[in-house]
């Protein structure tokens, strides 16, 4: 079997390591590269990109398939389904130390400013890259419980939108 022939090791990666990170007691986050095929609340996407927690509490039927990620999951209250091409995610670390895993971007994705979300983007079609691993590292291990990313309110929002976990 050739090598362009091979399944990615992407969902396997992100399976793994969300695995690792429920066992240990970590809060798992995925880092997802948005456009017109990822369903997420686009009110929290920033530079292109969205912060989701995928902990056992905060979704609700997640399945961590081959080609999507899925779940439910309440921003701001309002229930809402999450749709993710696994290939959109680039990192899946634990919330709680930042350990986990950077992967390139999906190349055919052009990021355009936050506004510019609300239509579609344009695909380049270039090829997708050779996946590469990169280890996420913490920088400064003395602001380790220093804020947490997270998403920013739609505005006209009260406080601090909470995701809570639906049965």
């Amino acid at each position: 079997m050739q090598s362009n022939d091979t399944t990615s090791t992407r969902p396997y990666l992100i399976r793994a390591l969300y695995e690792w990170c429920t066992e240990n007691g970590f809060t798992p986050y995925v880092v997802v590269r948005v456009d017109a095929s990822v369903q997420v609340p686009r009110e929290y996407v920033k530079d292109g990109e969205i912060v989701l927690n995928v902990s056992y509490d905060a979704t609700s039927a997640l399945q961590l398939g081959n080609d999507y990620i899925e779940f439910k999951a309440r921003f701001g209250g309002q229930p809402r389904e999450i749709i993710v091409p696994v290939d959109h995610v680039v990192a899946i670390y634990a919330r709680e130390n930042g350990q986990g895993m950077a992967f390139p971007p999906p190349e055919d994705v052009v990021v355009e400013s936050a506004p510019a979300l609300s239509q579609p983007l344009e695909s380049s079609g270039a090829a997708p890259a050779q996946e590469r691993v990169v280890q996420l590292t913490v920088a400064d291990t003395a602001d380790s419980d220093a804020e947490e990313p997270r998403p920013v309110p739609p505005a006209g929002g009260g406080g601090r939108p909470a995701l809570k976990r639906v049965k």
